[in-house]
């Protein structure tokens, strides 16, 4: 599977529970720590862990993929997902402004997410 379709299948699995302000980043022309990073934001910790769960068990059952780490999912502020190629940064909505990668990497070009939920298909 590609990076950016793995990047796209996190936003997607990260949508399903009704993450917010879901972004993904193309930087491998940026930077050489990924090819994509995935932003999303939950409105409590239970949120964000239940979005950072989503996206690990979404590509575990379905694509057989696992992180190379997960930190932060006990607090449930700030939940990074590493799949190498692509990271995932759940975030609640007043740490994503404090560390502000959105703007931090407001260089990269934004990928367009399919309108339909297609990462269970």
């Amino acid at each position: 599977m590609q990076s950016d379709q793995r990047a796209l299948l996190c936003s997607e699995y990260a949508l399903d529970r009704k993450a917010l302000d879901v972004k993904v980043l193309h930087i491998s022309k940026l930077s050489s720590l990924a090819d994509y990073l995935v932003l999303a934001t939950g409105t409590s910790d239970r949120q964000v862990q239940a979005i950072a769960e989503s996206v690990r068990l979404g590509l575990k059952q379905n694509h057989d993929l696992q992180p190379l780490a997960i930190e932060g999912m006990n607090e449930g502020r700030w939940v990074l997902l590493d799949y190498g190629d692509v990271m995932v940064h759940v975030f609640q909505q007043e740490v994503r402004s404090f560390y502000d990668l959105d703007g931090l990497w407001s260089e990269a070009a934004e990928l367009e997410q399919p309108q339909t939920n297609k990462a269970n298909g």
